[in-house]
């Protein structure tokens, strides 16, 4: 597979010495038109990457406020099909790349390669799977491959050194490289244990390593700079939508994620 969207976009951002923002938005959240705007929005705010969340009932080491945008969502009654429907509406209008948060559970329930054409059809450029073990998804990867969709995988400060190797190997387009154990959500200091494990992933991959879970402020993205290609925000960008479910809400809302976004952009493209 040639370079992909998502290789390519982080690997500007590290040329240049920067790094790379990645926020997080769950589909459906106030509703799918929102949705729209939404990717749009932060796309125009300087994000490298969008990562969209699949809402499920049983979501893996999300945090209460994801898992709070994911209920919203579900209360709505989302289908998959109208998910993958606005994703592809969204992606024809912006060059950021997105990447779907997505369930195996529910990749499996609609089969994985009626799913992988799907999303590639939609404009998806690559998956992260959370419940999937990394070291035993290499048919899943070598499918997605097939699909030109990177699968980025997970991996943990407690992750052991063997397993790690295992994951790599099936890893593409970048590292998600998680800050602290536990659920998402915003916390005051990003973990001083994700420097040693950035550093060890350092000697294992070139691929781009972007640390999520638990970053959510300016501060946090500047004292990961040399130690890290990318930010992943969720939760602290989430969170601004609790009260958008009227359209006046939703337009405070999206002003407000706006200005974040910009902010934390602008810390990750401080070269």
């Amino acid at each position: 597979m040639a370079e992909s969207p998502i290789t390519r976009a982080l690997s500007v951002r590290r040329a240049a010495g920067e790094m790379s923002f990645i926020p997080f938005i769950a589909a459906g959240d106030p509703d799918l038109p929102s949705t729209i705007r939404l990717i749009q929005t932060l796309a125009a705010a300087g994000a490298d990457l969008i990562e969209i969340g699949f809402p499920y009932s049983d979501p893996i080491a999300d945090g209460p406020v994801i898992q709070s945008s994911y209920t919203r969502a579900l209360g709505k009654h989302l289908k998959l099909a109208d998910l993958f429907a606005t994703v592809k509406q969204a992606s024809a209008t912006v060059a950021t790349p997105l990447v779907g948060m997505v369930s195996f559970a529910i990749i499996f329930r609609m089969g994985t390669e009626t799913f992988l054409k799907t999303a590639k059809d939609a404009g998806f450029a690559g998956l992260i799977v959370p419940d999937l073990p990394g070291d035993e998804a290499a048919e899943f990867a070598s499918q997605a491959k097939s699909h030109c969709l990177d699968l980025i995988q997970l991996v943990a400060p407690t992750t052991p050194a063997a397993r790690m190797d295992k994951i790599l190997a099936t890893a593409s387009g970048f590292i998600y490289c998680i800050a602290v154990a536990g659920t998402t959500g915003v916390r005051e200091a990003v973990a001083h244990e994700i420097e040693a494990g950035l550093k060890l992933l350092r000697e294992k991959t070139s691929l781009p390593l972007c640390v999520g879970f638990g970053v959510g402020q300016p501060a946090q993205i500047e004292a990961l700079r040399g130690k890290a290609d990318g930010a992943i925000v969720g939760s602290a960008i989430v969170r601004h939508l609790d009260g958008a479910g009227t359209p006046e809400g939703f337009e405070q809302s999206l002003q407000t994620i706006q200005r974040f976004a910009k902010e934390l952009a602008a810390a990750a493209h401080h070269a």
